[in-house]
């Protein structure tokens, strides 16, 4: 389950043991650090996992959120919302992010997310 559903049902969850051995909790701290120590460099087409990742602070059970959408659309209008959404999602939504128990991306994914974006018509 996820992170804000055990949080706003107030589910109690344990301890993980990860790649360094250590027990932590699942927080958003911790699948930053995961994402951060797995992702040094995004690769183009964005496969990459960050579970079980390196490093003492990493939540091991952690993964991004992904979002599917198709490079070319039949609605050039459609195609800008969805450009302009994305857009804002890393400029605003990513502030929002932790409120909601969800990790901000590190800022080497955002910026190659935002690279990706402007090949969206």
């Amino acid at each position: 389950m996820e992170l804000i559903y055990a949080a706003q049902n107030k589910i109690a969850f344990g301890l993980v043991k990860n790649q360094a051995g250590e027990w932590v909790k699942a927080s958003v701290d911790g699948v930053s650090a995961a994402a951060a120590n797995s992702v040094k460099v995004m690769p183009d087409d964005f496969r990459v996992s960050i579970t079980n990742a390196p490093g003492k602070e990493s939540y091991p059970i952690a993964s991004f959120t992904w979002l599917l959408v198709p490079l070319q659309s039949k609605d050039p209008a459609k195609a800008k919302v969805l450009k302009d959404f994305m857009n804002w999602m890393l400029d605003h939504g990513e502030q929002e992010a932790s409120g909601l128990y969800y990790a901000p991306l590190p800022k080497t994914v955002a910026e190659k997310v935002r690279g990706a974006i402007q090949y969206f018509k």
